[in-house]
């Protein structure tokens, strides 16, 4: 679980804009931000620049519906390498290398829950917000779990490949009901379903448990209240996974894979599964790394249980109780499309308006449209005492009064917004108060949004002003 994150809100006077992004052309033409002082070398290639745009570069085939999200009159997307320029990147299964993420990148999404193939301890020392896409697989996920749940309980592999077997004989209409009896389940309903992980995926697995007749439990520690609202009413909460897990017929893992001391690698290991009942099916529909093999093999060979996993495993893949599927959870129209959009709205909010939401290594942070006459600010800098004090300073000494900002941290990282007032100055240069914010000690990047995309980005590169 990541820390909560600490919130400090300062707000004066200043009216309510209709739009946070788009502003007037006198306004655009009398604030000066892009000082030149970057050589295009250490952007890449000029060729790939589009004036006035924001430029995202994607990995993976990423759906047209969600890609469709970007106006074209404001952004160009181009593929890999040829967004050489690029102000951030989409991206769905590509591991992606540092050496792919550009100077002038200001975000990463993917589109999809989980980020281990984003390097995202590197991301944050760089001040590179990370965003995934929770719940945008949920459903497609969730039917999968409750077909998984039919597999664990039907014998319909084993009905199909003996069809399939009987078809190639010509005995197929000859035995069909004479050897069905060798292929005997259970049903679903009355029998008690464990979920581990209340997010997204498994609250509404619980709930369509619960409608199909069943019994459900669930244990997850940082149950948000968002999501405990979601389950259904008669859903008994456990305190831990053994407990939750000890009179269950069936148990699905709805929970991340963290690596490292503390995290969840082998998390359903033998403690856990020598608990499990006889004739008990694990649905792991999360990350095969949750579960122990050599532990699961034992509970499979010796007590007629069933291990349902969406991913490969080098010991279980023949084992007769089991059912290794190619990692089918969310490869569906529908997902990939919710994710997309997902993740490119997200992208849109952070590069227009300096918005956070849905980031695995920022705060969530959002402040109000920008007042009429102000342009807004958006600062990266380390999590450290006086940081606020001295950005606030620099404006100060400009003779720039700030009309509201909003200061959040999470880990090593803190994010400021501050809107800034405008009215009075016929022109509003930037370009020195930017640079004196940015080469403070401590601060990773910073970014005036006033309504040109593409534009007002700064970096402090190892002490050297990049822009």
């Amino acid at each position: 679980m990541f820390p909560t994150a600490l919130r400090t809100v300062a707000r004066t006077s200043g009216r309510q804009s209709a739009a946070a992004f788009h502003t007037t052309a006198s306004l655009a033409a009398d604030v000066s931000v892009e000082h030149g002082r970057g050589e295009w070398k250490t952007y890449g290639d000029i060729t790939t620049y589009k004036p006035g745009h924001f430029q995202i570069k994607t990995y993976n085939k990423i759906s047209p519906h969600g890609l469709a999200r970007f106006p074209k009159e404001n952004y160009e997307v181009k593929e890999g390498e040829n967004a050489a320029n690029a102000h951030a990147i989409l991206l769905r299964s590509h591991k992606l290398q540092e050496d792919e993420v550009n100077l002038t990148v200001r975000a990463i999404a993917r589109c999809g829950a989980g980020t281990n193939n984003v390097p995202v301890a590197r991301m944050t020392e760089l001040g590179i917000p990370v965003f995934n896409t929770p719940g945008a697989n949920a459903n497609a996920v969730k039917e999968l779990v409750l077909a998984g749940m039919l597999l664990g309980s039907r014998r319909i592999v084993d009905g199909i490949n003996h069809m399939y077997s009987l078809g190639e004989q010509g005995l197929a209409r000859e035995r069909v009901e004479k050897d069905k009896a060798m292929f005997g389940g259970r049903e679903l309903k009355g029998k008690t379903l464990a979920v581990i992980g209340l997010g997204h995926i498994g609250a509404a697995t619980a709930r369509d448990a619960e409608a199909l007749g069943m019994n459900v439990t669930g244990y997850d520690p940082g149950l948000s209240i968002e999501n405990a609202l979601k389950l259904p009413r008669s859903i008994a909460l456990k305190d831990s996974i053994n407990s939750c897990v000890g009179d269950a017929d069936y148990i699905s893992l709805n929970i991340p894979y963290i690596k490292g001391e503390g995290g969840t690698h082998g998390i359903i290991g033998n403690d856990v599964i020598s608990g499990f009942k006889n004739g008990a099916v694990l649905l792991n529909f999360a990350r095969g790394e949750l579960v122990d093999s050599e532990a699961m093999k034992t509970h499979l060979d010796n007590n007629d249980g069933k291990y349902i996993s969406d991913f490969p495993d080098d010991l279980l893949w023949d084992n007769a109780n089991s059912v290794i599927l190619p990692h089918l959870g969310a490869s569906t129209a529908e997902a990939e499309d919710a994710a997309a959009s997902m993740a490119a709205d997200t992208i849109r909010e952070f590069l227009e308006s300096g918005t956070i939401r849905n980031s695995v290594n920022f705060p969530a942070t959002s402040l109000p449209n920008r007042p009429e006459n102000s342009i807004r600010l958006a600062v990266v800098t380390q999590n450290k005492p006086g940081m606020l004090a001295h950005i606030s300073e620099a404006f100060a000494n400009n003779d720039l009064n700030i009309l509201q900002q909003i200061n959040q941290s999470r880990g090593d990282v803190a994010y400021n917004v501050v809107d800034v007032d405008t009215s009075g100055h016929s022109v509003v240069d930037f370009k020195t108060v930017q640079e004196k914010i940015t080469m403070l000690d401590g601060v990773l990047s910073s970014r005036v949004i006033y309504g040109v995309p593409g534009t007002g980005y700064a970096k402090n590169v190892g002490g050297d002003y990049f822009v």
